[in-house]
Parts: C-alpha cells; structure tokens; sequence
C-alpha cells in the first residue's frame, strides 16, 4: 500500500489516481479516503489527479496512541502533498477534514495551494463558549466519547442509519449501503484515535485560521445538518475568509458529498474550473 511516513514515525496511507491538476480530498471523523470514492471516481474521469488518504489513526494509516489534533492532522497533510510534491493543488475537506484543511493552509502556507472547498466541516468552532454561544454544549461530546470508549459498533451503525445522512427524517430513504460503508469505515480505524479526535473537531477554534487564507474558498453545507449546525458554521466561516463564497444547500444533510453527490461534484467541478 502506499505510505509516507512523518516526521513522528506515523505512516499515513493514501490514494492517488489519474493524472493533471491535483484535487486533495480530507475525509470526516471517524471514517477514512474511501468516504470519498463517488468524489475521486468523478474528478478523476474529468482529468483530474485525485489523492485522499486516512488520516492518523483512522483506516489504514497507524493506529497510534498520541498525535490526534488538527497540527497533526495538518502536518500529515503536508507530509502527503509534500512527498507527492504537489503544486496548484485544489485541497477539498468535509466535516473534520475541513478544519483540517484549514489548519493545513493557514499552518503551512499557500505555496502548493490554488483553491480550496470546505463541506460541512467544523469551523469555526463548534463547542459552546462564552465567546460561542451557538456552539453544542460539551456533554453532547462527552457522550460521543463515552459511547466510542463503550460501544462503538452499535453507535457506529446508529450515527449513519439516523442524523449523518439525514434518514431520520420524515419520507427518507435510508440506504443501507450507506450504513454498512460508513460502519466498515468506522470501525477499521482506532478507538483511542476517534476518542480522541472528538476533542479535535469539537473544541478546536480555527477562526485565526480562517482569517489567513487567501486563497478562494468555497463553503459548502446544508442547512439541515443535524451533526454540524448550519448556523454557527458555514456562514461564520464564510465571513471570516477574505476569499470565501458560502453556498448553501436548502434540506441537505451532514454527509451529502454521499447522499447528493451529483450535485455536490458539479458545484465543486464549477468552482474549481471557474
């Protein structure tokens, strides 16, 4: 399988198909690179190259007990776009994967980056402050970590089967290949490094982040996401970026790069030929 490994010894898998410009995919918590397969199978027979890979801890890269922050997160991406040597890449994030795109440029510069598409991704912060007060309260995620520390399996498959993806809502069509890819996904990476990454995603604040990229930025989310809520994200970290277009998604859930996928591709392909 193709690793790099960093500079803490960790291996980092990762995909990388076809040939042209480079599109880098960065995958949600708790999944892997395969999350983004309708993604990659689309811009690739556009005449794209398109790398995505697991993040630490997370599908086939070491599952190691420490490192499990967004610096982290955003040094491993480096460590891929940089053995890759990637230049005038398009770097695409959902949900974690997109503050850690945000970390990642605003932590390692602008040089190898053109544009970047941020989907329903965190920042720029989602736990409740004084400073946020439309975050989550903090014992929304106490109770994630305490059922990934428990039984992850069973949250594992009520996580997809209900909220990620929108299929408890009233006329939805769950689809249990959704389900059962997001469980597989789930479940091939480390407990300790999904526990842990809950931290991560939830109490990171990416605003200074935000405010350093220069580069295009489209904001990606639907205004019923029921795991990142639309209100306290998209359209602050929209106005936080000095380059950034939010475009929002009337009815979409969390995980609609999978649930609508052909719109979802069209707008990224739009944004990035634009």
């Amino acid at each position: 399988m193709p690793t790099v490994t960093t500079s803490d010894g960790v291996e980092i898998f990762y995909k990388d198909w076809g040939s042209g410009q480079p599109i880098v995919f960065s995958h949600g918590w708790p999944l892997s690179a395969d999350d983004w397969d309708a993604q990659m199978m689309f811009f690739r027979n556009h005449g794209f190259r398109v790398i995505a890979h697991d993040r630490r801890g997370h599908g086939r890269s070491s599952q190691v007990d420490d490192g499990h922050d967004m610096d982290h997160y955003a040094d491993d991406l480096a460590a891929v776009t940089e053995h890759l040597d990637l230049k005038d890449a398009v770097h695409v994030g959902h949900s974690t994967g997109g503050g850690e795109v945000v970390r990642y440029i605003a932590r390692h510069g602008e040089d190898r980056v053109a544009k970047a598409a941020i989907i329903a991704a965190v920042p720029p912060l989602m736990v409740r402050t004084e400073a946020n007060p439309g975050g989550l309260p903090k014992e929304v995620f106490d109770g994630f970590q305490q059922q990934v520390a428990t039984n992850r399996a069973q949250f594992y498959h009520d996580v997809p089967a209900g909220p990620f993806y929108g299929y408890n809502r009233d006329g939805a069509e769950a689809s249990q290949g959704n389900i059962l890819n997001w469980w597989r996904q789930g479940m091939m990476g480390s407990a300790k490094a999904h526990y842990d990454g809950i931290v991560a995603f939830s109490q990171t604040d990416f605003t200074e982040d935000l405010k350093k990229i220069t580069v295009p930025v489209l904001v990606m989310h639907g205004d019923d996401d029921q795991i990142v809520p639309y209100a306290d994200s998209g359209p602050l970290s929209a106005k936080l970026l000095p380059n950034g277009t939010l475009k929002t998604y009337e009815g979409f859930p969390h995980g609609m790069p999978t649930t609508h996928s052909d719109i979802i591709n069209a707008d990224l392909l739009a944004f990035i030929r634009g």
